[in-house]
């Protein structure tokens, strides 16, 4: 895993920009008093720990995150994950991110509303690993992101599925080549002669692609990034994956910092 592991490490960072420590360079020679000497100063109040164990099975990932300086930490086994580049390799036309990263994400929590403990005590750490928003003031150009923490109810509040998307929005009740026209300055015609050749090509597409269903489609409360995405505007809001793919198994929780008294066990 250790190539693979790297990316992922820096893949994870990615997803949590703008507050995290990009270009952090772990020495094998630290250790975690290192960290958490420093972190104080720095502000920091997680640590996201990858780390890897032999087993008779094979080299298994786990993944520890600590509130610091103190805990608790929740150690999982990381049972699948997918690359971000991976991810766009599946895609068409990969999201090109620009901008998209000087913002935190915004957090969806799904099926956390088990009352157990262990699933309460997850979902409060995972909001609190970004800044909170306040909505009545937030800005709307800086919802660009999705951070989707997906627990499946079905594994006894064990098994989480973690993904990352980009938030778009497009015109609605437009064919793909009218939207083309509409959101860029000089669309391709090369392959035509004529316009209308181009627009009535939307006649072979699938109809997801001429219309937007009405639970998709919302008014712009404020501008929004993208051309002639108005406030008041009426647009449907498309999410495209941006990678990794985490799937995580909840294997333990402790009170203290990766060590204390063991609050929660899988078995």
């Amino acid at each position: 895993h250790s190539a693979s592991l790297a990316q992922l490490v820096k893949d994870v960072r990615r997803v949590m920009e703008p507050h995290t420590a990009s270009n952090i360079k772990e020495r094998k020679g630290n250790k975690l008093k290192d960290f958490v000497h420093v972190a104080g100063l720095l502000g920091v109040s997680h640590l996201v720990m990858f780390s890897t164990t032999e087993s008779a099975s094979g080299a298994k990932i786990g993944l520890r995150i600590g509130r610091m300086p103190r805990g608790p930490t929740l150690s999982f086994n990381v049972k699948q994950y997918v690359l971000t580049k991976d991810v766009q390799a599946t895609q068409a036309r990969p999201k090109s991110p620009g901008s998209d990263f000087k913002v935190s994400p915004l957090v969806v929590l799904n099926n956390f509303n088990d009352p157990a403990k262990h699933v309460k005590l997850m979902a409060t750490m995972f909001q609190n690993m970004f800044p909170p928003i306040n909505v009545q003031t937030m800005k709307l150009t800086d919802a660009r992101r999705i951070i989707l923490f997906n627990l499946d109810s079905t594994t006894n509040g064990g098994e989480i599925e973690v993904r990352h998307y980009a938030i778009g929005v497009k015109a609605i009740g437009l064919s793909k080549s009218v939207k083309t026209i509409v959101q860029t300055n000089i669309p391709d015609l090369n392959k035509f002669d004529d316009v209308s050749d181009y627009v009535l090509r939307a006649a072979f597409a699938s109809e997801s692609d001429v219309e937007d269903g009405p639970e998709s489609t919302v008014t712009l409360p404020q501008k929004y990034v993208g051309r002639n995405n108005a406030a008041a505007s009426q647009r449907a809001v498309k999410l495209q994956e941006l990678g990794p793919r985490l799937q995580l198994r909840l294997v333990k929780i402790t009170e203290g910092l990766c060590g204390g008294e063991v609050l929660h066990h899988e078995f």
